[in-house]
C-alpha cells in the first residue's frame, strides 16, 4: 500500500541525492492560459529529471543481498541514468539495458555514473523484456522503472514539496509513461488534499494509460510513435494502475506539433531546456479547462541531446510563423530581386536565405524562381509579407523552409 508514513520515509531518503527544485512562477504561461502558472523544474536535477528520486528511494529498501547481486534495468535514459547515479552511491554494480533509438548524450551519461550499458530493441518494452530476462539468467535484482510501489513512492515525493511550497494548489499536471511518477503524485496529492485535481498528461501517439482507464483494464498499444521518447511505452504498470485509476482526475494527450512550439516557449521565456516528455504538461495547459486556477506543471526532465534540440528550435520557429519561405518566378532581367526586395522590407521581413535558379524555365518573362527564406515575427507578420507580395502582382508560393 501506498500510505502518507511511506511518502514520508521517502521525502526524508530522497534529501540525501536531490536537489532542491523550487517552484518557478510563469508570467509568460498565466498571461497565456488565464491560470496562475507554476512550474515544477525537476529537469534541473542532478542527473537531469526526476527519476533518481524513487531508484534511490527503492534501492534503499532493498537488502545488502539484493544490491550484491547486481542491478539491472530497462529505461529509455532518465530512469537509467537515476538508477546508474544511485547504485554508484550504495556501491553496487549496475547494468542497463537502454532502446537502440535513445539519445547518445543519455547513454553517455549512464556511463559515467559506472553503469553497464546494453542497447536493445527499438522501443522501451523490447529492452524491459532483455532486460528481465538477464535478470533471471545472472541472478540480478530488477529494478523496474515504473510498476513498482517503493519506485512510485520516491517519485511521489515531489508532490509532497509541492504542497509545503504551493498548499494552495488547485491542479497538478503530471507526465504519463508507464504510470510511476503519476502513481506517487496523484496519491500523495489526494491524501494531502482530496480535493486537488491530478491531471495526467500522455502523447497522443504512447496513451497507453488512456486507453488502459478507457478499458478499465491495462491495454497494450499496437506501436507508438511519439518525439517524447521517455513516455513511449505501449503497456503501463499493472501493479500501479488501481492506483491512477482511482486518483487520475483526467488524461489530456497532446500531439508532438504542441511539444515543439512548447520547447520554444520554454528555452525563450524561462531559459530552460526541458526534453520532450517533460513538455507534456506545459502543452497541456492549452487544453486545460479552468480558468484562474494555481496550476502547477511538473518539468519531468531535461536530457536533450543537442542535435535534437538544434532541431526542436527549428521546427518550432517553423510552426510559429517565424521562419518561412517564399518562392515567386520573376522575369530573367536586372533589377527584379531588388524589387522583391524591398516589398518584404517595407513590410520589416528580413532575409536570411536566398535562392536564385534561371534555368526553370525558358519563357524569359518568368524564367528565374526565387526561394526566399524570410524571418518574421509569427504567422500575422508571415501573412502579411505574403499579402504585399501578392498585391504587387506576385504569386508567392509558401513552402516548408530547407534551413
Amino acid at each position: 500500500m501506498l500510505t502518507l508514513e511511506k511518502f514520508e520515509e521517502a521525502s526524508e531518503v530522497v534529501k540525501k541525492v536531490i536537489l532542491e527544485t523550487k517552484l518557478v512562477f510563469s508570467d509568460y504561461l498565466t498571461e497565456q492560459t488565464g491560470n496562475k502558472v507554476y512550474l515544477k523544474p525537476e529537469n534541473m536535477q542532478f542527473t537531469g529529471a526526476y527519476k533518481v528520486r524513487g531508484a534511490y528511494y527503492k534501492i534503499s529498501t532493498l537488502s545488502d543481498e539484493e544490491r550484491k547481486k547486481g542491478l539491472i534495468t530497462a529505461s529509455a535514459g532518465n530512469h537509467a541514468q537515476g538508477v546508474a547515479y544511485a547504485a554508484k552511491l550504495y556501491g553496487a554494480k549496475a547494468t542497463i539495458v537502454m532502446p537502440t533509438t535513445t539519445p547518445l548524450m543519455k547513454v553517455n551519461r549512464t556511463k559515467s555514473y559506472g553503469a553497464k550499458v546494453i542497447l536493445h530493441g527499438d522501443v522501451y518494452d523490447e529492452a524491459c523484456e532483455y532486460a528481465y530476462k538477464l535478470a533471471d539468467e545472472k541472478g540480478y535484482t530488477f529494478i523496474h522503472p515504473f510498476d513498482d510501489l517503493d519506485v512510485a513512492t520516491g517519485q511521489g515525493t515531489i508532490a509532497m514539496e509541492i504542497f509545503k511550497e504551493l498548499p494552495t494548489v488547485d491542479y497538478i499536471l503530471v507526465p504519463i509513461g508507464g504510470g510511476g511518477l503519476a502513481t506517487g503524485v496523484s496519491t500523495l496529492a489526494k491524501l494531502l488534499n482530496p480535493n486537488v485535481k491530478v491531471i495526467g498528461v500522455e502523447p497522443a501517439g504512447a496513451n497507453c494509460m488512456q486507453e488502459s482507464i478507457k478499458n478499465n483494464k491495462v491495454t497494450t498499444l499496437p506501436d507508438v510513435s511519439t518525439i517524447a521518447d521517455g513516455t513511449a511505452v505501449k503497456t503501463p504498470g499493472s501493479k500501479i494502475f488501481p492506483y491512477v485509476q482511482k486518483n487520475i482526475d483526467d488524461i489530456i494527450t497532446v500531439k508532438d506539433e504542441e511539444l515543439i512550439v512548447a520547447f520554444l516557449d520554454m528555452v525563450e521565456n524561462h531559459k530552460m531546456v526541458v526534453e520532450n516528455s517533460g513538455l507534456l504538461t506545459v502543452a497541456a495547459l492549452r487544453h486545460l479547462k479552468a480558468e484562474g486556477k494555481k496550476v502547477v506543471s511538473i518539468l519531468s526532465g531535461g536530457n536533450m541531446d543537442i542535435i535534437t534540440m538544434s532541431s526542436t528550435l527549428q521546427h518550432g520557429l517553423i510552426e510559429r510563423g517565424r521562419i518561412f519561405t517564399v518562392s515567386v518566378l520573376l522575369p530573367d532581367k536586372p533589377g527584379e530581386l531588388g524589387k522583391v526586395s524591398n516589398v518584404i522590407a517595407k513590410e520589416q521581413g528580413n532575409v536570411v536565405k536566398l535562392e536564385h535558379n534561371q534555368f526553370v524555365s525558358i519563357n524569359r518573362n518568368a524564367a528565374v524562381e526565387l526561394r526566399i527564406t524570410i524571418e518574421a515575427f509569427g504567422n500575422e507578420h508571415k501573412e502579411q509579407i505574403v499579402s504585399a507580395l501578392e498585391k504587387k502582382g506576385y504569386k508567392p508560393k509558401v513552402t516548408r523552409p530547407n534551413l
